[in-house]
């Protein structure tokens, strides 16, 4: 059963990432609905290994992108020279967008941890419905924004202002409920990006954030392995397979996303982070 759960849980992980309805709240919120109280389960080292499957995702789907921008940071290296290739200014452009979300999960990820991922506990009234409100708060900004915004602008326009703020909005995903790709997207659609552009930038500067993310809480596995206080081998197991799964299906998220965001608004996102919201206050204060 653990197993179906953590399929499951890499399935959700997969469609929740790259839309803006945030794939971590999504990971607290499915186990508390149906009471799964596994350790490894609800741990961050889980949430983080799932985050790794939908990087392999976005850097399979970006492959020729990810070619071209890191061989032209180095040659920006080597010639100290970026100006007249935009493949140049992106590479740095990301770099600088990723400084506050780095800076962010350093100070902050164990507070978060203590509030959302206790192991053996199940997690507080008070965090459920934190959540909430920050769910309703960010699909309020996206709405407003969406209705603001020019949609006119691409991704070669950014600025290093432009990556400074969007990279500031990045830093504010360290709170389950804001969403990564939603704070970043609303940030881009804000700064008169196109949906698909504010999309694309989202998912290639989420890219490192993640990576970072993801060694770090692998070295935290591999520590508490070696001092016999980690998770068992039975545990162990639903990592790889919780990958695997998010992986595939964040693929074919990135890919119906782009696609959907070329002729359609975000609407339908805040309307679906309004009506879990909603669902949310009502369960907990059912559960009393």
């Amino acid at each position: 059963m653990t197993i179906i759960e953590a399929i499951i849980l890499g399935i959700v992980q997969g469609l929740t990432e790259y839309i803006p309805i945030s794939s971590s709240a999504h990971l607290i919120i499915i186990p508390w609905l149906f009471k799964w109280t596994d350790p490894a389960l609800t741990s961050l080292s889980f949430d983080v290994a799932l985050h790794l499957g939908t990087l392999f995702a976005v850097l399979a789907f970006f492959a020729r992108d990810w070619l071209r921008l890191i061989r032209a940071w180095f040659l920006s290296i080597k010639e100290r020279k970026i100006a007249g290739d935009p493949n140049r200014r992106i590479a740095w452009l990301i770099l600088l967008g990723c400084i506050p979300g780095g800076i962010a999960g350093v100070l902050g990820e164990s507070k978060i941890d203590e509030l959302f991922h206790r192991p053996n506990t199940p997690i507080s009234m008070e965090a459920i419905l934190v959540l909430a409100i920050i769910i309703i708060l960010l699909a309020f900004a996206l709405f407003i924004v969406e209705r603001a915004a020019k949609h006119t602008r691409d991704m070669n326009s950014l600025t290093f202002k432009d990556a400074a703020i969007i990279g500031l909005a990045q830093a504010l995903a360290i709170f389950p409920g804001v969403s990564r790709s939603g704070s970043t997207i609303t940030a881009g659609l804000a700064l008169g990006l196109k949906r698909e552009d504010a999309a694309r930038f989202s998912f290639l500067l989420g890219a490192p954030i993640i990576a970072g993310a993801g060694a770090k809480s692998l070295i935290d596995l591999a520590q508490a392995a070696h001092a016999g206080t980690g998770f068992a081998g039975r545990e162990l197991i639903l990592f790889p397979i919780g990958i695997v799964v998010a992986a595939i299906s964040g693929y074919f998220c990135i890919k119906v996303l782009l696609n959907f965001l070329q002729k359609h608004s975000t609407d339908v996102f805040v309307y679906y982070r309004w009506a879990l919201a909603a669902l949310i206050v009502v369960v907990a204060l059912v559960r009393g």
